[in-house]
């Protein structure tokens, strides 16, 4: 059974799904632009067979909520610092982490500011090397980074719109009629709540803010010899294939599998994902990663 819950954390309520034994290792998903927590619905029963599984959807996505920007400092910082209260008040102290999207630089921030409480780090289409920008993609995102004026506004905006949002989800995949189209309406609907196209383009201007943090992210990879799993779409043209084999660079051991799908892998290749997912962890994490 999954729990739907909410959290307190300075002033804000953050959503956050749960499953699992309390006794059992933790892993925590971190989901990406522009879902939530609901793209691990599926994953979770999963997973939770053999771990505590919690799913946190960030400040401003989701169920979260979403304070507007001028109440609210939004950067990948922020919603690292959120994370790490939210984990502390659960009792979590050591985990494994799924990144995608924007779940890869809060993941990476929590790794860097405690290296001891990663067990294991699963990276599905969540970048941590310069070789995984797609530039055609990411030119307009850098621009808007580097200065907030109109035309570079105009650069990105489009990015909030229903159709982009459908093509993240189904662009590399196959057969896109197998992604249920309630992926794109259901994240469409949050991210065009009124005032929350200032929060995403707030965090667009941050992402700038990624990139100089990779170092540090190879030297605990370097440092730790964390387990490392890179299970990537391959057709993904917001992060290519490219970023996933870079984790080899830091971590030798890393395991990558590229499979034949695009942005969003788990709408379409749940049963490819999982079991892959599944039998790293039993190999590589051990039982290390429990709640206090």
């Amino acid at each position: 059974m999954i729990r739907h819950r909410y959290a307190s954390v300075r002033g804000h309520q953050l959503f956050y799904r749960e499953a699992g034994s309390p006794d059992d290792p933790v892993i925590v998903l971190l989901h990406g632009f522009p879902t939530s927590s609901f793209m691990f619905r599926d994953l979770i029963p999963r997973l939770a067979r053999d771990h505590r599984v919690i799913a946190p959807d960030h400040l401003g996505f989701g169920l979260s909520d979403a304070p507007d920007v001028d109440e609210f400092a939004y950067s990948f910082d922020a919603l690292a610092d959120l994370t790490a209260e939210l984990l502390a008040g659960l009792g979590v102290t050591r985990y494994a982490i799924y990144v995608q999207d924007y779940g890869a630089p809060v993941g990476w921030r929590l790794a860097i500011r405690d290296p001891e409480a990663i067990t294991a780090i699963v990276s599905q289409n969540g970048n941590g090397y310069d070789a995984g920008f797609v530039e055609d993609f990411w030119a307009p995102v850098w621009a808007w980074g580097r200065e907030q004026t109109p035309e570079n506004e105009a650069g990105v905006r489009p990015a909030l719109s229903l159709e982009a949002i459908r093509w993240q989800y189904t662009h590399g995949v196959p057969d896109a009629e197998v992604v249920s189209p309630d992926t794109w309406h259901h994240d469409h609907a949050l991210v065009s709540r009124p005032g929350n196209d200032r929060v995403q383009l707030r965090l667009f201007a941050d992402y700038v803010s990624n990139p100089p943090l990779y170092p540090a992210l190879h030297a605990m990879l370097r440092e730790t010899r964390v387990p490392v799993l890179a299970v990537w779409g391959r057709h993904d043209e917001i992060f290519g294939p490219a970023g996933a084999r870079a984790f080899l660079d830091d971590a030798p051991d890393a395991e990558v599998h590229l499979l034949d799908g695009g942005h969003f892998l788990l709408e379409s290749h749940l049963d490819d994902v999982a079991p892959i997912i599944s039998d790293f962890l039993r190999r590589r994490a051990g039982t290390g990663a429990v709640a206090a």
